[in-house]
């Protein structure tokens, strides 16, 4: 899922969800609390070497629940996708223009993710209510570090 989100698709570095002049504004995180072979902890993806780098030890699931206006749905998935946005990385060449870009490049990746969660025959959704300041604090993002979207993932209730 990390993969489908921010993966490298090719030797020059481009990546599975499209990027305004390939800048790549986007950062995810994992917030892991019952997965199974992953410690509980907060980690950010790398997709240049495709790995987790650990961040935080622990399960902040409720951290981030709290910081989520109390969403069930996010205290609940054994992990949540975390992105964030450094605007800079895109405004730097196409002025305040690109702001719009890196929201559509969250759009994007996050329907990757959508769509390999149903491949994989899990569940997910797109969550955009919650504190920017709070959930920045609680998975240890620094200040560039703009909070998008957070997608709680786990297993389809039937």
């Amino acid at each position: 899922m990390l993969w489908a989100a921010q993966g490298i698709t090719n030797p020059q570095g481009l990546r599975a969800a499209p990027s305004a002049g390939a800048l790549y504004p986007l950062e995810v995180y994992l917030v892991a609390g019952d997965v199974d072979n992953l410690a509980a902890g907060v980690y950010k993806y790398e997709p240049r070497r495709h790995e987790l780098r650990l961040v935080i030890v622990g399960d902040k699931r409720t951290d981030l629940y709290r910081a989520a206006l109390q969403q069930e749905t996010i205290r609940d998935a054994p992990a949540a996708l975390v992105f964030g946005a450094v605007y800079e990385r895109t405004t730097q060449k196409y002025s305040e223009r690109g702001r719009q870009y890196v929201h559509m490049e969250v759009g994007h990746a996050a329907q990757n993710v959508v769509l390999q969660a149903v491949s994989l025959k899990l569940g997910t959704v797109v969550m955009g209510a919650f504190n920017e300041e709070r959930v920045r604090e609680a998975l240890s993002m620094t200040d560039e570090v703009v909070p998008l979207y957070i997608m709680p993932i786990g297993r389809r209730q039937k």
